[in-house]
């Protein structure tokens, strides 16, 4: 079916679909527009196995009126709720096996879904995606439940001191535009808007004429757009005319501060400056200069406060907006004896800089990171489909490559210019997070001309489109190579043809035994950290630059037992990036200064998570879950616990530990994507010759506990959301002749958005932002788990506590339908289908079947056995596994709250 009531005054809908105008191609992006006004965007690319289509509105918080913050958001969430003919969304876009989502920002909202690749998939899409464009149901009793996990979501956000910080900075630097309020909305305002005002803004903004339509990945140009032509074409151009936004920021008259005072662990202060928008000339000088400031570790800001251990961390942005918005600058502070130092040291850092000397190797440097991300960005057809919607909320979609060819111009004096600009006391916001008489104004600046800014743009050289490759089961294992290396690393390779030459490859490498590794799992943590700061022959600084020269992201992850070494870059870079990434395994340096740097970073995140829900609630299930000793590697630490080991730690302790575990012994090297087959092993193998492990490497083994069970609360003040989490153990391992049936039990209770606890908290009672379920099994041990979670407001948790009981009791003793147990059948198998288009799951499901000794085929033989469960299965299953009495209860937040009245 196609459209089925026009709205905003607008004619009877034609009887037949209007054709697509061909307006401009920008290398591999097609622009076309229908009679409507809907700007349609075509990027084909074959290497994809799916297709993804993404819906833009030009409306977001930016248009909001009196009354009505939050709306633009809180419509974004009604359009899941679907249309008489698509009733809940997620719901049918999970039985496809889609990843979606839709987010809303100050100048736009968008929708996408990522599908199998299939017609029939992008026809579904298109449907969906014109029906909810004009038949959207937007009832009172969905509203009820909806309103409700909006301001669930809204406390969550409530919860994190930093971002509750930028909020009010942002908030006090705006007098009158809309981008000083936050897209999520007021509380009251969520609460209580009325169904016809919601339905009024839709039909508003919801129309064709508003709307830029992209789809990409693997489809047929002239099919896709025939369907578009079929489902959108209908669709009448509306009469009314969208005024543009009038309300204009006047130029700051002298600066402001503010001070937050809220639960937390550490003090931060923050900063925001008045620039140009995006299509602005100056804005990418803008970001250069910030960049001057913040960068890791050029940075003046990150030299001036993080090496000298005044901060633990420095950063800062700009948005991507339409009309001027704000440079935000920010510092976290450990010791609150450091405040007024650091808070001296940004004003005169950053209100200098226009006077400052700025060298062209700064410049440089922001050059090459911004252009790696946007070379590495086009590479991905899926991603820049998304993030065009960025581009087209400044009003022309091409505004993503002429920002590409700014940067490519700006210069030190550009940079300088902007600083002086803008970067200046009148115009400046200062928060606090705790616990002059000549008025020097920044210039007015108007909303740019977006048209001057894309005139001439005809784009770049069209990227190496790479291959047609559906990634399936078969087509992966057809296509992988499986061989072992000297020195013991079993090696998996998958070389394909890929958009623009990208590669992705990880070796992992694992060492040492239970006895051996006994509380080493800090200084392994901190040693991996400290890999890419610096090797024998380069410094930190030298490490960041080659990887931006050589487009490469190279990154050391790490536990007691072993390293995970990562690389993401273009084929040509890759033999360059290889030998650097051995350079940094082999040789690690390990500077005293940057240990202290890292510690600082690391102690600064824990101490945040001393007082968050939902980090405390899952460690202290996993502690009385899983209790290994403490010394033991297995064991899960606190923050407090890992806070107080990472004090302890010195450089003598890392370099002891390199010494006696690092090195080759055993592991796994996995690559996906465009490389030499050969050449690849043969230059790994001669990179890591002679480098071994002393340690042999011995299998720490899993196994479950079976603790009785109990509940826990854990109260921590001043905190706007509660986390609920219950779980226990079993044995289990996924070999096992039930684990097909425990898979569907964790899928049916709350595996997807059509399971049973998202349906109850979400859907039916409106009680969560976010609730599902997992179960678990080892595949080397009999090691198994079963586990559910909710977010909550305080006042709430004591009915979302009964209401996820009640359903996992309600699955141990019910009765599974047909219907239910297909739909979590199908939801699941196309859930592992659309992941197999993403490279680095691949990577990851290629080195566990290293690790475990098998191939494709053990998944396929689980698909099978997935697809054989009957419904008495899953209930036998639930009822010999699954038992409620064991389960460890916890909920973590302020219990001083969950007896207050809903507000």
């Amino acid at each position: 079916m196609i459209a089925e009531a026009p709205k905003g005054g607008a004619p009877a809908k034609p009887a037949v679909a209007a054709k697509a105008r061909k307006i401009r191609t920008v290398e591999g992006i097609t622009e076309y527009q229908l009679d409507n006004g809907l700007q349609v965007l075509l990027f084909p690319d074959a290497t994809q196995s799916t297709v993804t289509v993404n819906i833009t509105y030009l409306v977001g918080s930016r248009v909001e009126g009196y009354g009505e913050t939050g709306m633009a958001h809180l419509l974004e969430h009604m359009l899941f709720k679907g249309t008489p003919r698509h009733r809940n969304v997620l719901k049918l876009l999970d039985e496809r096996g889609a990843q979606m989502n839709g987010t809303t920002w100050t100048d736009r909202t968008n929708y996408y879904e990522t599908l199998p690749a299939t017609q029939a998939n992008l026809d579904f899409a298109l449907d969906l995606e014109s029906d909810r464009m004009i038949n959207a149901t937007i009832s009172p009793d969905d509203l009820k439940t909806e309103f409700s996990v909006v301001r669930n979501e809204f406390e969550i956000g409530e919860n994190s001191p930093l971002s509750i910080l930028q909020e009010r900075i942002i908030s006090t630097a705006f007098l009158w535009h809309n981008y000083g309020k936050s897209t999520i909305g007021s509380r009251s305002d969520i609460e209580k808007v009325p169904v016809p005002a919601l339905r009024a803004f839709y039909e508003k903004y919801y129309q064709p004429d508003n709307a830029v339509l992209v789809v990409s990945g693997k489809f047929d140009d002239a099919k896709a757009l025939a369907s578009i032509e079929k489902f959108f074409g209908t669709i009448p151009r509306p009469t009314r005319k969208l005024a543009p936004s009038y309300t204009i920021e006047p130029v700051q008259d002298g600066d402001r501060s503010i001070t937050l005072r809220r639960n937390g662990d550490i003090h931060a202060v923050g900063l925001a400056y008045h620039t140009p928008g995006a299509a602005a000339e100056d804005f990418p000088a803008v970001l250069a200069a910030l960049d001057v400031l913040t960068r890791e570790p050029s940075g003046r800001l990150y030299k001036k406060l993080v090496e000298t251990k005044l901060a633990a961390s420095v950063g800062g942005y700009n948005a991507f907006f339409r009309d001027p918005y704000v440079a935000y600058f920010q510092a976290e502070i450990r010791d609150p004896k450091n405040v007024a130092k650091v808070e001296a040291t940004m004003l005169a850092e950053i209100e200098k800089l226009g006077s400052a000397k700025i060298d062209d190797k700064e410049i440089e440097r922001w050059r090459a990171s911004t252009m790696k991300e946007i070379e590495l960005a086009m590479a991905d057809s899926q991603r820049i489909a998304i993030e065009l919607s960025e581009a087209a909320a400044l009003g022309d979609w091409r505004a993503i490559f002429a920002f590409r060819d700014r940067v490519g111009k700006v210069t030190a004096a550009d940079a300088q210019k902007a600083a002086a600009a803008y970067f200046k006391q009148t115009n400046r916001t200062l928060g606090r997070f705790v616990p002059t008489k000549t008025v020097d104004r920044a210039p007015f600046r108007e909303t740019p001309d977006i048209t001057a800014m894309v005139k001439g743009i005809d784009g770049g050289e069209v990227k190496e489109q790479g291959e047609q490759f559906t990634a399936t089961l078969d087509t992966i294992e057809q296509r992988t190579t499986r061989k072992e290396l000297k020195g013991g690393i079993k090696a998996a390779l998958l070389p394909k043809k890929t958009r623009g030459g990208k590669v992705e490859l990880q070796l992992a490498l694992h060492w040492g035994d239970e006895k051996s590794l006994q509380n080493k799992a800090v200084i392994a943590d901190l040693a991996a950290s400290l890999m890419s700061r610096g090797t024998t022959k380069k410094s930190y600084q030298d490490l960041q630059d080659l990887q931006d020269q050589l487009k490469s992201k190279i990154w050391v992850g790490g536990g007691a037992d072993g390293f995970t070494l990562n690389i993401e870059t273009l084929r040509d870079k890759l033999p360059a990036a290889l030998d650097l990434a051995a350079e940094m395994l082999t040789s690690p340096s390990f500077p005293d200064k940057q240990l202290e740097i890292v510690k600082q970073e690391q102690l600064a995140q824990l101490e945040q998570q001393l007082t968050e829900p939902q980090v405390l609630a899952f460690v202290t299930l996993q502690q009385i879950t899983s209790p290994w000793p403490k010394s033991d590697p297995r064991y899960t630490m606190s923050p407090a616990e890992q806070i107080a080991a990472i004090k302890k730690v010195t450089v003598a302790d890392i370099k002891a530990f390199y010494k006696e575990f690092a090195g080759v012994g055993a592991g796994e090297l996995v690559a996906v994507g465009d490389f030499d087959v050969a050449a690849i092993p043969a230059q790994v193998e001669k990179l890591l010759a002679g480098w071994t492990s002393k340690k042999k490497y011995v299998r720490l083994i899993d196994r479950p506990f079976g603790v009785a069970g109990t509940t826990k609360s854990i109260d921590i003040k001043d905190k706007e959301m509660t986390m609920l989490v219950a779980a226990h153990d079993l044995a289990m391992k996924d070999s096992d002749p039930d684990y097909a049936a425990w898979l569907l039990v964790g899928q049916i209770l709350g595996g997807d958005t059509s399971s049973r606890l998202w349906m109850r908290l979400r859907e039916k009672d409106g009680l969560s932002y976010g609730a599902g379920a997992w179960t678990s099994a080892d595949a080397l041990d009999e090691s198994a788990s079963i586990g559910a979670y909710a977010m909550v407001a305080p006042m709430n948790l004591a009915k979302a506590k009964a209401a996820l009981l009640e359903e996992i009791n309600r699955i141990v003793s019910g009765k599974i339908a047909a219907d239910e147990l297909q739909r979590a059948k199908d939801s699941w198998t196309k859930a592992q289908d659309t992941q197999l288009s993403n490279d680095s799951y691949v990577i990851g499901m290629l080195r566990n079947q290293l690790f475990r000794g098998r191939t494709t085929e053990w998944s396929k033989q689980l698909r099978a056995k997935v697809q054989a469960v009957t419904a008495a299965d899953v209930e036998r299953v639930a009822k010999k596994h699954l038992h409620p009495s064991k389960l460890t209860v916890i909920d973590a937040g302020d219990l001083s709250k969950a007896n207050e009245p809903k507000k």
